[in-house]
């Protein structure tokens, strides 16, 4: 059994939430600190400059999500966390999530890797916003994540890549 067969099939995400199209599961100067596993549906994890929005990242079906700011601080986050279709998800609390991995070393290894994985999907995305051209953008990310393209529409694809929905159409008929 895996790791994460072991995370779900344990009492740790004993929450379960359905939450409706675009429910914020958090906002913007709220503490949050709990961690969430999808089972179904996508959200996009948020920030606002000014009148803009700039999404981060996405989250769908087998992804753990969290407001990672305000999580490992316990202060408010300058995060959106809200879904883009009827979402399902389980839940648990820092407090049972720390319990959980500080119970086996075995947990402590995978808590390390979402904390790894983490840091280097950031430095993908730091790259992929570095890279002026959209076409390598686009073709980055299509080959990093092609599920992305299954389930988040593409206006939301386009705002991540910081591009026009008729930009991204365009690279995607090319």
């Amino acid at each position: 059994m895996s790791i994460l067969q072991k995370l779900l099939n344990s009492d740790l995400f004993k929450k379960k939430m359905t939450l409706s199209r675009y429910q914020y599961l958090s906002i913007e100067a709220e503490i949050n600190t709990n961690i969430y596993f999808i089972e179904s549906g996508s959200v996009r994890i948020f920030i606002r400059d000014k009148d803009e929005e700039r999404i981060i990242r996405f989250g769908y079906f087998g992804n753990i999500i969290v407001s990672l700011d305000s999580f490992l601080s316990g202060k408010p986050s300058d995060f959106f966390i809200q879904t883009l279709k009827k979402t399902e998800i389980r839940m648990a609390s820092k407090k049972d999530f720390y319990e959980f991995i500080h119970s086996s070393d075995e947990n402590l290894k995978f808590w390390i890797l979402i904390l790894e994985d983490l840091v280097l999907q950031q430095m993908e995305r730091e790259k992929d916003l570095l890279i002026n051209s959209p076409r390598e953008r686009y073709e980055r990310v299509l080959k990093r994540s092609p599920q992305l393209f299954q389930e988040i529409p593409n206006k939301y694809i386009a705002n991540y890549l910081r591009m026009s929905p008729e930009t991204l159409s365009r690279l995607k008929k090319s």
